[in-house]
């Protein structure tokens, strides 16, 4: 189905020079995409557009454990009235489907996670045909990924990251030239100081960096106290430290794993509410995807002019690392 909007905040627009004229958005939900081999379920996803435009960027977003294509609405809608077409997939550990612990397809959630992204991206022109006038509207040439939290592993494998196995060896390459850059939410750290549960449980969560070398901006909160490492809100930062460049590194004064509220406002998730943190979080990957899926373009002179903001600002919320 589709479901039109207009959004009131009048800051969303797909011109950035044009700060008075709300962007209507168009959301169809769900589109569903033939499951692969293995999965056992039809792949649904949400996508959300500006009504206008041509040559639109896309993001692909993965959600956090247990969420689906629902969820992230402060993220996904204010992309996509800012001129982004956004896709949802519903993962496989989505409480939506109700998927047991026990079920065979557990311990492969996490690669079929990432087989979720690469098959949507396989599949744009019928993502964008499901959405009433979107078709042909894409530019192919301007992908970026994003994610939090479980959502954020899956997307960094599409950049360049790696799971190390039991011996410490990089397993597959499962990065994706398609894709240009990244955004990553509360991603977490090394697989060094996890805790006995997650040893046991979550054996993927043993990530190397060293070969991530898409653009990425890696937003962390300096209170995200996670259960499965021993290390403190610093875990939080070794995608950004064990990397290379082009990185940033937005680092939230107060803010806990939902980092403000980004899957959503008076969600049980959201420990931390805070508009202004979101509201930072909006504009910075914004300004940061509008940058880097078009180098030396007029986002780049965005990007410099909110990064300037957030360093002279009396009260900062939080701050601001590039390399």
């Amino acid at each position: 189905m589709s479901d039109p909007n207009t959004p009131t905040d009048p800051t969303n627009t797909t011109d950035p020079s044009n700060a008075t004229a709300p962007t209507t958005v168009v959301s169809a939900k769900p589109v569903v995409l033939a499951a692969p081999g293995g999965r056992g379920a039809d792949l649904q996803v949400r996508v959300s557009a500006p009504a206008t435009g041509t040559d639109l960027p896309v993001v692909v977003f993965s959600h956090g454990f247990g969420w689906s294509m629902n969820g992230y609405a402060p993220l996904a809608d204010h992309w996509a009235a800012q001129g982004f077409v956004v896709v949802q997939p519903t993962h496989l550990d989505s409480r939506t489907l109700g998927i047991p612990a026990e079920d065979p397809r557990t311990p492969r959630i996490w690669r079929f996670r990432v087989e979720d992204i690469t098959q949507v991206l396989d599949a744009l022109d019928v993502v964008a045909a499901a959405v009433p006038g979107l078709a042909g509207r894409l530019d192919r040439g301007r992908i970026a990924v994003a994610g939090h939290s479980w959502g954020a592993q899956t997307v960094s494998t599409l950049l360049g990251a790696r799971v190390l196995d039991a011996d410490g060896v990089p397993g597959e390459d499962l990065s994706d030239p398609r894709v240009t850059a990244g955004v990553l939410l509360a991603l977490t750290g090394l697989g060094d100081d996890l805790t006995p549960f997650a040893v046991e449980h979550l054996p993927f969560m043993r990530p190397s960096f060293d070969t991530m070398t898409a653009p990425a901006l890696i937003v962390a909160g300096d209170r995200d106290q996670s259960h499965l490492s021993t290390r403190g809100p610093d875990w939080f930062t070794d995608p950004y430290t064990y990397s290379p460049g082009p990185k940033h590194l937005l680092t939230l004064f107060g803010a806990e794993h939902s980092l403000g509220g980004i899957p959503g406002y008076e969600v049980a998730e959201t420990t931390d509410e805070s508009p202004a943190r979101v509201a930072l979080v909006q504009k910075l990957s914004t300004a940061f995807l509008r940058d880097a899926l078009s180098p030396g373009g007029a986002g780049a002179a965005e990007w410099k002019t909110a990064a300037a903001a957030l360093e002279g600002a009396a009260e900062p919320l939080g701050t601001l690392r590039s390399k």
